[in-house]
């Protein structure tokens, strides 16, 4: 890809419930003149570009260092959207639209010939979605196209759910930052696939396959490293690179939660031993037992509330950067409801460095 020079970003702050419609006015203009603005949804913040341009696509790619094979997802205003890009919507596809939308699904659909292939990846489907927030919605509607936005950081780093977050990673590179404080849920929408039979989960996301099955009865689970991937093909963001890495490294210890602690503990001290600074993150229930074990130990919330924990996974991971820490600890969580995505997550995150208990 062609290098391009550092931008002039600005940042403006928004307020998430009564955004200044001259803000987003002046920020979709950007968007019609072919630039791209960072904005807050439900889940994380998003790299907004006029989805139906191929130019103007080409730049999210530039910006984040993206590899073009990796699809994109289209935002819409309102579900009538749909059909600007979709070449059907399935009766089961609506059902979940009238139960989910706005939120945080995402829908992958048959697309049509309109939509540019370097958002789809040269694939015969198109990902979609509305998301519950009103600066996003507002922009979306404002610029008058459907916005291609995946997560505004750079390839393969933590999503980020706050403004600083794509300051971090975006500076330099965009042209407008919309602060509107930051993300309700914390980790990107659930993917969907409803152009097999019967649909299957690409992405897990707070749209629980539970709630997805209660809909549409049998749903098919995503596929876990190490599975057979042949029967896929590469239609959603997360399927084939690797995401939410930190500049440490980091292992996740997954089992019981006394064994768990227990291992932590024991590995912590090891390491120690050696010299090295230690950091774990936790559940609130267990962050005492680690304080004379780690150098760093941070909360990400209750074991028992999996929203408080989704909502501050990728900042924790982010902060830990900055700890002079040598290696992170990490607490796996149970899988049930929006536990599987924030395992999902924390499975990329450690690279293979997973330890069962």
């Amino acid at each position: 890809m062609e290098k391009r020079p550092l931008k002039e970003t600005e940042i403006v702050k928004v307020d998430p419930n009564g955004p200044d419609i001259h803000v987003i006015e002046r920020a979709a203009s950007i968007i019609k003149g072919g630039g791209l603005v960072a904005f807050p949804t439900e889940t994380v913040y998003g790299l907004g570009a006029d989805g139906l341009r191929t130019d103007t696509v080409d730049k999210i790619f530039v910006a984040k260092g993206r590899p073009e094979d990796n699809p994109l997802i289209l935002h819409v205003a309102s579900p009538e959207d749909v059909l600007r890009v979709a070449m059907e919507v399935p009766t089961e596809a609506e059902k979940l639209i009238q139960l989910f939308w706005p939120g945080p699904l995402t829908l992958v659909l048959p697309k049509k010939r309109e939509v540019p292939d370097i958002v789809s990846a040269g694939l015969p489907t198109i990902g979609v979605r509305m998301p519950d927030n009103t600066i996003a919605l507002t922009l979306i509607a404002e610029s008058g196209t459907l916005l291609a936005a995946p997560s505004a950081n750079l390839s393969g780093r933590p999503s980020p759910t706050e403004a600083n977050h794509v300051v971090a990673d975006m500076w330099g590179k965009i042209d407008l930052i919309l602060d509107g404080g930051p993300t309700r849920i914390g980790v990107e929408s659930t993917v969907l696939d409803m152009t097999q039979s019967p649909p299957r989960i690409l992405r897990p996301g707070s749209v629980t396959s539970e709630e997805l099955e209660s809909v549409l009865g049998h749903v098919d689970a995503p596929i876990r490293k190490g599975e057979d991937r042949s029967c896929l093909r590469q239609t959603a963001p997360s399927m084939k690179y690797s995401h939410y890495a930190i500049n440490i490294p980091l292992v996740l210890v997954q089992g019981e939660p006394k064994a768990i602690v227990s291992r932590i503990q024991e590995e912590a001290g090891n390491c120690r031993r050696l010299g090295k600074r230690v950091g774990i993150m936790s559940s609130e229930e267990s962050k005492a037992e680690y304080l004379e074990y780690a150098d760093v130990v941070r909360s990400l919330g209750s074991r028992y509330d999996l929203t408080q924990v989704a909502a501050s996974l990728y900042r924790m991971l982010r902060s830990f950067e900055t700890c002079g820490i040598h290696v992170l600890f990490a607490e796996g969580f149970s899988e049930t409801g929006l536990g599987f995505a924030i395992m999902n997550r924390l499975r990329q995150a450690a690279r293979g460095r997973i330890i069962n208990v």
